[in-house]
């Protein structure tokens, strides 16, 4: 449903960075809603080749207002940018780390999507240590600043996991209700009603992608609760991508899993 047209003279002047499908839904989002872009950013890789689509469901106007990753950091780039005024950009699943002279041009600052429940899981993989530590799962929209994940809050939401839970699922889910969250917020976003909660960076986790093929090895001769055992194996079930393994006689195999409620509480199913 489209907003009224008395709430665009309100709306703030938004860079939106859109990658991946997150970011494509993101920019119909604005398209269908008629609220215009100062101008959009896209990937240059363009892995999903969605970069068409988001083009023309952002309902970005004029080619002058579009930019590239791989052009982004020219000085000629952040002149323009520079003289748009912008007041926000949003990083719509945005994949790369933004330096801090581009995290400086918009006004109100640079509203990133995070697939975790901060300040659980700041940096990487949260849909495996999720699992793994037993901590909270869920989605964050949070202003970039200079460390990884670490600046204030303004949306999120917890995400329920079960048994039936795998690496796999927690990411979909996370795909699936980024998007709803920045939609459910939207006339909030565009009207400059964004909350700002600062972080406990004393509470959390954070980690590096370096830190996942160590914990997803399971080392046969070592003694596990069966439940740490089982958390690793279905944290790291996400085909195609590599699975929890194991060395025997100098030969590695890779372990997944499907786990599948058959009763409930009280009685059978």
């Amino acid at each position: 449903m489209k907003l009224e047209k008395r709430m665009k003279k309100s709306v703030i002047n938004i860079a939106l960075f859109a990658s991946n499908v997150v970011g494509h839904e993101i920019a119909k989002i604005f398209g269908e809603n008629n609220v215009p872009l100062a101008c959009l950013v896209l990937d240059s890789k363009d892995e999903k080749g969605l970069n068409v689509q988001i083009k023309a469901d952002s309902g970005i106007n004029g080619h002058n207002k579009i930019f590239y990753s791989d052009l982004l950091y020219k000085k000629e780039t952040q002149d323009t940018l520079k003289m748009m005024n912008l007041d926000l950009s949003i990083l719509a699943w945005w994949p790369y780390i933004i330096k801090k002279d581009l995290m400086k041009i918009p006004k109100f600052g640079c509203l990133n999507f995070h697939p975790s429940y901060l300040p659980y899981n700041r940096g990487k993989d949260p849909n495996f240590w999720s699992i793994v530590e037993d901590v909270p799962f869920g989605i964050s929209l949070h202003f970039v600043d200079t460390g990884i994940d670490s600046g204030d809050i303004a949306f999120q939401l917890v995400i329920k996991k079960s048994w039936e839970d795998t690496g796999k699922t927690l990411y979909e889910k996370a795909l699936n209700e980024i998007v709803k969250l920045f939609k459910d917020n939207f006339k909030q976003i565009i009207s400059r009603k964004i909350p700002r909660k600062p972080q406990d960076l004393n509470h959390g986790s954070f980690h590096k992608r370096s830190e996942l093929d160590s914990a997803s090895m399971i080392d046969l001769d070592k003694n596990y609760k069966a439940r740490d055992l089982l958390n690793i194996i279905r944290a790291r079930t996400f085909y195609p991508h590599p699975a929890a393994y194991f060395f025997d006689d100098g030969e590695k195999y890779e372990v997944r899993i499907d786990i599948k409620r058959v009763s409930k509480k009280g009685g059978s199913e």
